[in-house]
Formats: C-alpha cells, structure tokens, sequence
C-alpha cells in the first residue's frame, strides 16, 4: 500500500511537471534557477490535453531486496487512471476508487478526502513547489536513464515530513521529465523512472470511473462522507 501511494504520487507529481505560472511564496529561499527550468517543463505539459506514461516503481528498504513493479498511468485534466499489477486508483475529479484486486475490495473516497486520496489529488501536486513545507533547487547535472539531465532537489521544511528529500531528473535537452526518488527518513529509497510518455490520447467513456458491473464480487466500502 505504502510504495503504491507514494510511486503513484510521483508519477503524478512527473507528469504535472511539479510546476506552474505562479511564483511560490518561499522564493527567497528556493533557487530562482530551478523555477526557470520547472515552468519550461510546466509550459510543455500544459500544451497536452491528456497524458499517458508507463513507468517503473522501485522501493529499496534496508537488509531487503528491492520490490520493482511496473504500470502505467491515464491523466486529463484532474481525472486519472492508475494501473500496477495488483490495484488500480480512479479519480474522475470528485471520487476516488482504490481497487485492490487480490481482496477483491475497492475503498471510495472523496477526491479532496485525506486516507487514500492524501497527495494523488492533481491539483496539489501541480503546486507543489508553491507550498511552505518545502524548497527547491538545482544541485548538479548529471546522467539518469542514459540521458544528461539536471537535478532538482525539493526539500521539506517541517520535522514532520516522512522523507528527508525529494530528487527529480529532468532531460537537459528536451526539458521532459525522466525520473524522481524520494528518500525517506528511515533509509528507505522510492524512485519512479518513466519508460514511455504518450500525449493527447482520447480516452472512451467511463475510463475515470470504477464499474462495478465488470468485477462481479467485489466487496465495496464507501468512505465518503455525506
């Protein structure tokens, strides 16, 4: 559950360029540089009208065997589908379903509901460079995927945060995201490479909601709070 949330929070955070126009209230302590090079990814990402990447998950956990899963994830607008070989998240903007098919369970919360929704809502992840609780900059260039990159580094400024930092790669020359790793406080490492990015698909009806009707069985809690 725990690497599903989080790969899936980066990936999100990827393919929303964790940017936007506006400038972010801590700027006087995050690098002016880094937000250059994030609104130039931003700009590329807000001329598509849906995206689709496949991407690997890869979470490292002291004295253990890395667990690597790989899917792939659907995103217009502030809807999206996330697909790993045991669960799939919905959102259709307002609900989200978490489906957990080895339990045949799907949980449903509300889009803007803390528990499974938390930081797979869209919108928050779009600013997350604007928040208080963290600050950003480009530390290094380097080589991720093959590919010559900068890395941009976001910082958490409350004790509280889970990780100690956030790492994202971003190609130097096509200025498109290529991976993130989240490094956790208690020396567990999450990295998110993306392998493929498809942009302006045309999605058929009902892919941003759960149907029942096609996973007969299956047991459904409703979270949500009227």
């Amino acid at each position: 559950m725990r690497l599903i949330q989080f790969g899936a929070t980066l990936l999100l955070s990827a393919t929303l360029s964790m940017a936007s126009a506006q400038a972010p209230k801590h700027a006087e302590i995050s690098d002016p540089k880094a937000k250059t090079l994030l609104d130039k990814v931003r700009k590329q990402y807000d001329a598509y009208q849906s995206i689709e990447a496949a991407f690997t998950l890869t979470l490292e956990l002291a004295e253990n065997k890395p667990e690597i899963q790989k899917g792939t994830i659907a995103q217009q607008g502030e809807k999206y589908r996330l697909e790993l070989s045991d669960k799939t998240i919905i959102c259709d903007g307002a609900t989200v379903w978490f489906h957990n098919k080895r339990n045949r369970e799907v949980q449903i919360n509300t889009a803007t509901a803390g528990g499974a929704t938390g930081l797979l809502s869209p919108r928050e992840l779009m600013h997350i460079h604007e928040r208080k609780d963290f600050v950003y900059a480009i530390t290094s260039d380097g080589v991720e995927s093959g590919k010559p990159c900068q890395f941009v580094e976001f910082k958490p400024t409350t004790k509280s945060s889970e990780y100690s930092k956030l790492r994202l790669s971003v190609d130097k020359k096509t200025n498109q995201i290529i991976g993130v790793k989240a490094f956790g406080k208690d020396g567990s490492r999450y990295s998110m490479v993306i392998n493929e990015l498809t942009p302006n698909k045309t999605y058929p009806n009902g892919t941003f909601n759960f149907d029942k009707s096609k996973h007969p069985g299956v047991k459904i809690e409703d979270l949500r709070i009227d």
